[in-house]
């Protein structure tokens, strides 16, 4: 269950990790400055919300939508939260794909959880639910910023909207209820299980509106979610981790889907995208060995374990598996199986995220995380005369303050957040979560990165 430090971390889960994004911007320049932008706005939205206490995301619900279980609003494409309601539950469609999209997916997603679980809304308690679409300039990603869901339109060239995806709107819901039960901490194992948690209740919704059993799916996250001509099935695959794409311009599919090829990374926060993989196939096993409909066998199993006492903020795979095994009852073998066949065993211990290298010789920013768990790094030798960027690097590096910056981050990196490593030519490297850049940071990072651009002010 949750425990009084839920207050002091914020949470912002995104759909698309940065990883994937910055692969994009490497490899589409014709799209790099889009794909950019997005980064840079995630930047924006992670700093404001670093001090709204995530406490506030009933009473902020409550002030936005009075009296409706759920209101879709509507930023035009801009950035400010939650934008002009335009359409509140029980009203009728509005003949905008987006606010109609994501209409249908919070009720499904209420649904779901009250139907399957009796969990009423995100908090158990009915708590309305806040949307906003069209948030952006073709904003490539969705995330929950521990108050309200957000949905971009997509660039047009890799990405469609993000709420014609079902499984993405019930993704983002059930951060939401992650957060609100066992808040699980989003770094290395606790981390993977969240990312993991909100693509079983993603599936579930999905099969259930497709009327298929465990057996009949497909078992596809955000199937929906890419353009004609972009060789991808969907963004991840639960059955095979790590065969959902592989396009010249997104790369390969990284995640693993056993703890054999479990990885070690500083990145990624640990790699929650990367590993999130084996949990999600354990949970493929174990639904398609109950057999009949994944919402109401595995996923009952899976939603005990996660609202039980047995599963807190730092609890790793061994841990998770042992309390769906002790929630299976006459599925108690099914359950340890499925575990067994992607290496973790109920009750041990499993390896954690850490260890890496650290580039020297120059000075060097890596971004990790959000949903897809993409790495992005760039560096630049600081006694190279011959690049514009030098001066100014020089001169934000002299006067960012990394000890201060570090003491104030919060305890821990936010669901689908990305994180900064700053890396000095003495090899010595910072860890920061994106909410907790200044400015000088983001400035330092725009220009250090690859494919980041400066228009204006540069990116904030």
């Amino acid at each position: 269950m949750a425990t009084d430090d839920t207050q002091d971390r914020p949470h912002v889960c995104s759909f698309v990790p940065p990883q994937l994004l910055r692969r994009l911007a490497a490899n589409r320049p014709e799209t790099s400055a889009l794909l950019e932008a997005a980064l840079v706005v995630d930047d924006r939205i992670r700093t404001r919300r670093r001090e709204t206490p995530v406490g506030d995301a009933v009473q902020t619900a409550l002030r936005l939508a009075p009296g409706a279980a759920w209101t879709v609003h509507d930023a035009r494409n801009g950035t400010e939260l939650p934008g002009r309601a335009v359409r509140r539950a029980g009203e009728p469609a509005t003949g905008d794909d987006a606010v109609d999209e994501a209409a249908r997916g919070l009720e499904q997603s209420l649904d779901l959880f009250r139907t399957a679980y009796a969990r009423d809304s995100f908090d158990g308690r009915g708590a309305p639910v806040v949307a906003t679409v069209h948030y952006g300039e073709d904003y490539v990603n969705a995330f929950w910023d521990g108050t309200q869901l957000v949905f971009g339109d997509g660039d047009g060239e890799v990405f469609a909207r993000f709420t014609r995806s079902l499984d993405v709107v019930a993704h983002e819901f059930s951060h939401a209820v992650v957060q609100y039960t066992a808040d699980l901490v989003y770094a290395d194992q606790p981390g993977a299980l969240n990312e993991s948690v909100c693509d079983v209740f993603a599936a579930c919704l999905d099969q259930r509106e497709r009327g298929e059993t465990a057996e009949q799916a497909d078992w596809l996250i955000g199937r929906d979610l890419f353009l004609p001509g972009v060789q991808a099935r969907a963004l991840r695959d639960m059955a095979r981790p790590g065969t959902a794409y592989d396009d010249p311009a997104l790369g390969r599919d990284p995640q693993v889907g056993h703890m054999d090829d479990f990885v070690v990374t500083q990145d990624d926060n640990g790699g929650v995208h990367l590993n999130s993989g084996i949990p999600n196939r354990a949970f493929h096993l174990a639904a398609t060995a109950i057999g009949g409909s994944s919402a109401e066998g595995a996923g009952a199993i899976w939603y005990a374990a996660l609202t039980g006492s047995g599963v807190g903020p730092r609890t790793d795979f061994a841990g998770f598996a042992a309390a769906t095994v002790a929630a299976a009852g006459r599925h108690e073998d099914a359950v340890r199986e499925a575990w067994r066949q992607v290496g973790v065993a109920p009750g041990g211990d499993g390896p954690r995220g850490g260890g890496g290298q650290r580039p020297r010789g120059a000075l060097t920013v890596t971004r990790s995380g959000g949903f897809a768990g993409m790495v992005e790094q760039g560096e630049l030798d600081l006694g190279a005369g011959d690049d514009p960027r030098v001066e100014e690097v020089r001169a934000l590096w002299d006067r960012v303050d990394l000890a201060a910056a570090q003491a104030q981050a919060p305890a821990s990196a936010v669901p689908d957040g990305f994180v900064y490593a700053f890396t000095d030519p003495t090899g010595q490297r910072v860890e920061l979560p994106e909410q907790a850049l200044t400015d000088d940071l983001r400035s330092l990072a725009g220009l250090i990165l690859p494919g980041r651009h400066r228009d204006g002010g540069g990116p904030v």
